[in-house]
Parts: structure tokens; C-alpha cells; sequence
């Protein structure tokens, strides 16, 4: 994607189709016993983690062509995050759905990276060495470039 001077251009999608797509998307914070116990319990000082988080990850989503230079602004029509509790970590995953000329990765991958920053901030004070880690694209649908599936991504959402 690079123009007649040889830099970066933004693609040109006119004369693409308006269509259905997807796009889901999941990352990891890995924490102390001690911090995933503050969060199910709603002991983190700041509030409520999950809730603020899931907030933080919509609206990422939302404004994702803001963050990212070379990105379509497009006609979101559903936007979900979800989260899993395992023994050292939680697992943020996110749900894109749009109606466009172009898809949503970009959108699912920020909502993910949002959320889980956000439940950074939210218990820094208490588990510093928290790592976010394994941010990466699940599925996506729609589109000249059909479907896709990450190998051994299990079902999670609806």
C-alpha cells in the first residue's frame, strides 16, 4: 500500500461491496492468585475491573481508526467483551460485527488490548509484574478473503 512516491497510503476501498463481517479477537493478563481473588471479589480499590475494562475494550473499538493511522473508520453494529477466569490469569475476548467495505480485525485486536490495559491499570497497585501476553486474532468472516479460524480457538461466543 505505498503510492507513486513510495510511502504509505491508506487503501482505497470504493469499489469493494458493502458486506456482513466478523471479527473476534482474544488476549491474556497473566497475575497473581492474590490479584485474580481481589477482582472476583470486587476488593480492587479502583471498582469494578471487568466492568470498567469492558467498557474501556468497546469504546477501543470504537475509535480504533483514530489509533491507527492506515485504518477504515467503519459502520460498527455490534461490539462484545467477554472474560474467563483461569488459575493465573484472565482471558479477555472480543466480538466484532460490522456492515462495510472492509473487516474488523483491527477493531477486535484494540478492543482486546484495551481491555486487558485497563485491568493493568486498575490492580497495578497491587501486582506490578502483571503481563499481557498472546494478543491475537481468533476469527474473522466476510469479505474477499472469506473465513478464517486460528487452529484450536474453541468456541466462546453466542
Amino acid at each position: 500500500h505505498i503510492n507513486a512516491q513510495g510511502h504509505a497510503k491508506m487503501v482505497d476501498v470504493s469499489d469493494k461491496s458493502i458486506t456482513s463481517r466478523i471479527a473476534k479477537a482474544s488476549g491474556v493478563i497473566r497475575m497473581k492468585r492474590e490479584t485474580l481473588e481481589l477482582i472476583k471479589t470486587g476488593g480492587i480499590y479502583k471498582g469494578d475491573v471487568l466492568s470498567v475494562a469492558q467498557v474501556a475494550g468497546i469504546e477501543a473499538a470504537k475509535r480504533t481508526f483514530l489509533n491507527i493511522p492506515m485504518c477504515h473508520n467503519i459502520s460498527l453494529r455490534g461490539i462484545d467483551i467477554e472474560f474467563e477466569f483461569h488459575d493465573d490469569h484472565v482471558k479477555a475476548m472480543s466480538s466484532i460485527k460490522c456492515e462495510d467495505k472492509t473487516g474488523a480485525e483491527m477493531e477486535a485486536l484494540s478492543a482486546v488490548s484495551s481491555a486487558l490495559l485497563t485491568i493493568y491499570d486498575m490492580c497495578k497497585a497491587v501486582d506490578r509484574a502483571m503481563v499481557i501476553t498472546d494478543i491475537c486474532l481468533d476469527e474473522k468472516d466476510g469479505g474477499t478473503s472469506g473465513h478464517f479460524k486460528r487452529e484450536g480457538v474453541k468456541k466462546w461466543q453466542k
